[in-house]
């Protein structure tokens, strides 16, 4: 029996708040940023604080598609479009894993190996003037990697389009703090051999301070854009596809480890997990999502591709910045929250 989406028709957004809690303790680290450190900011509610950025939460979206033990698709899903890139026969990445998906260097940049650029080229035809044809791009995203359609993407070359090829997130989610108070603690890290070692080079006792958050409330965010979905102009087939393949990300994403640092594991603090728009939608759960993905994946088999593409150029390390030394990042460097 088909899952019962109606309750979703008309609607503009799906829109989740989800409550969660640390798994063990009361304590927990969040999200930094360089030369910014946690984001906290003020509401009328007192201090707050940015746990996880929309930027990082659309990847940990995609990766719940992924098996990163066999680099592949997760079996339930076998069958949906995606870019699979190999260096000399080897898997390197895939456009699920890549920061700006299909927008990857590894595709777009392929100076040995012009094949895929030209075949995408070819296949979003003429619009280098007048306004985008959005339904022949969703049309080209779908075949090429579908998860674009969800997770946004932006086609910056100029030889596409002029680049203006871009897609919103259809799908989007971040996780913010109220009331939240910091944990400050400290510890040194050792060296039993050598306490008064140079440090600059790993050696001798190093002191530090730590801190950490308790906060009174901890919420994810998710918002579900139905009218985006709808305004891509394709059949309702796939409209009911990209919503599933949607609701499936986000139920497998809290149905698993919400470990997003080493000192920060959280867990749903909830049994069932209700929209707060429309209301009373009940998130399903994933086996009854699957039920009605697994065959509209057969049944769109020929609307998505899977392609491999051979990437051998040079892996070139960039110039480093004027006294910047070796190891160090530099502000635009982001290690938890790439777009």
């Amino acid at each position: 029996m088909s899952l019962d989406l109606t309750p979703l028709e008309g609607a503009q957004r799906v829109l989740f708040e989800v409550p969660l809690v640390p798994l063990q303790g009361h304590r927990f680290q969040p999200t930094g940023f360089p030369s910014l450190g946690a984001a906290t900011f003020q509401t009328s509610k007192g201090l707050c604080l940015l746990v996880e950025s929309v930027q990082s939460m659309a990847n940990r979206l995609e990766l719940t598609c992924w098996d990163e033990a066999k680099q592949d698709v997760i079996t339930e899903l076998q069958g949906i479009s995606h870019v699979r890139v190999e260096r000399q026969g080897k898997f390197l990445t895939d456009t699920i894993l890549e920061a700006h998906r299909l927008n990857s260097p590894y595709l777009l940049e392929n100076k040995k190996d012009k094949k895929f650029f030209n075949g995408l080229k070819e296949a979003l035809g003429v619009m280098e003037k007048g306004p985008i044809d959005r339904q022949k791009l969703a049309e080209v995203l779908l075949d090429y990697d579908v998860g674009s359609l969800l997770h946004g993407v932006f086609l910056a070359k100029s030889s596409l389009a002029g680049g203006r090829l871009r897609v919103a997130r259809a799908l989007s989610a971040f996780i913010e703090a109220e009331g939240v108070n910091i944990a400050a603690s400290g510890g040194v890290k050792n060296d039993h051999v050598n306490p008064e070692g140079d440090t600059g080079l790993g050696f001798g006792n190093v002191p530090f301070a730590r801190d950490e958050y308790t906060a009174e409330r901890i919420t994810l965010y998710a918002n579900l854009d139905l009218a985006q979905i709808r305004g891509y102009g394709l059949v309702e087939e796939i409209e009911r596809f990209l919503t599933l393949l949607a609701l499936f990300k986000l139920r497998r994403l809290l149905d698993g480890s919400l470990r997003l640092r080493t000192a920060c594991d959280l867990r749903v603090a909830v049994d069932s997990i209700c929209a707060v728009a429309p209301a009373d939608f009940l998130l399903p759960g994933q086996a009854e999502l699957l039920s009605d993905l697994k065959p509209l994946i057969q049944k769109l088999e020929n609307r998505m591709k899977i392609r491999t593409v051979s990437f051998e150029d040079e892996l070139k390390s960039a110039k480093k910045k004027s006294g910047q030394d070796q190891g160090e990042e530099s502000d635009e460097t982001v290690e938890d929250d790439q777009e």
